[in-house]
């Protein structure tokens, strides 16, 4: 797969470091329309408190660069954060978008939480390589399942925004031992970007530096190609399932991941207040 883009986004960065999660701010130049990608909604485990710290840092960019918001877009259901995207909606406006693979995972996780969100909560469901437009920014919406089957990378100028698909190269590439992930399609998702033009700029939902190492989330196509620890060129596919597979079964579960799925099932709506006027998160017992 090869692709040409006209317009080079410019692309403002949030790292979150109780997550290790990169919040995107997508835009063509200041007093123009924008696309916020995978924003983060502070939670605290012990205290079950959330916060809006770190969407309040995405809000004052925006303001202060007098840019509209189009859309908030997610690259996939996530195991470990929740979405900051309704309250960013209800500040900024923009519409939520996701793959429309989201329903698969509603349906795994459908026997745990008798309701885990109608997928009419999103404003808008990507169908594979659908294009879309972020004003004079030209976009796609790029299906990249193996993480899960959710997964879109958003190509939108000349940068794409790989979610969970890749990691920095010396990292590798994300778990696949969710339910409906594959590391077999993970890899063909992986050589699919890495088929894009050399030149290509990728930009991580993640970064688990090593030691040594500060947190980054910006390379290139060419260098994933040459370094990736796991999908770089001579890797085969089988290859890189045994180790795929071989690693994830080591692998605990994100502490998040219980209270996440539930949120981000539902576009990043907080369960309702019951009679009390407290919310609730469920927490299943032994069901994994």
């Amino acid at each position: 797969m090869t692709a040409a883009f006209s317009m080079q986004a410019q692309i403002q960065a949030f790292f979150d470091d109780a997550t290790a999660t990169i919040t995107y701010v997508v835009f063509a130049g200041p007093g123009t329309p924008c696309a916020i990608i995978d924003p983060v909604l502070d939670f605290d485990a012990c205290s079950g408190r959330t916060a809006t710290a770190s969407a309040d840092r995405v809000i004052d960019f925006v303001r202060a660069n007098a840019l509209s918001v189009a859309w908030l877009l997610e690259t996939h259901a996530h195991a470990d954060h929740l979405s900051a995207a309704p309250y960013l909606a209800a500040q900024l406006g923009g519409r939520t978008g996701i793959g429309a693979g989201i329903r698969t995972v509603q349906r795994a996780f459908s026997a745990l939480f008798a309701d885990p969100g109608g997928a009419t909560r999103f404003n808008h469901l990507f169908e594979p390589d659908e294009p879309f437009a972020i004003g004079e920014l030209q976009a796609r919406a790029l299906h990249v399942p193996g993480h899960t089957p959710a997964d879109m990378a958003y190509a939108i100028g000349d940068a794409v925004f790989v979610g969970d698909t890749l990691f920095m190269p010396d990292v590798g590439t994300a778990r696949c031992d969710f339910p409906g992930g594959s590391a077999a399609q993970l890899y063909r998702s992986a050589r699919r970007l890495l088929a894009l033009a050399p030149a290509t700029r990728l930009f991580m939902c993640h970064d688990y530096p090593p030691d040594g190492r500060a947190p980054a989330w910006q390379t290139t196509v060419a260098a994933q190609r040459a370094h990736n620890i796991h999908v770089r060129d001579g890797v085969s596919e089988a290859d890189f399932v045994a180790m795929r597979s071989a690693r994830d079964a080591t692998l605990a579960m994100p502490t998040l991941i219980l209270p996440a799925i539930q949120v981000n099932l539902q576009a990043g709506e907080l369960p309702p207040p019951e009679a009390n006027g407290v919310r609730y998160l469920k927490i299943p017992l032994n069901a994994f």
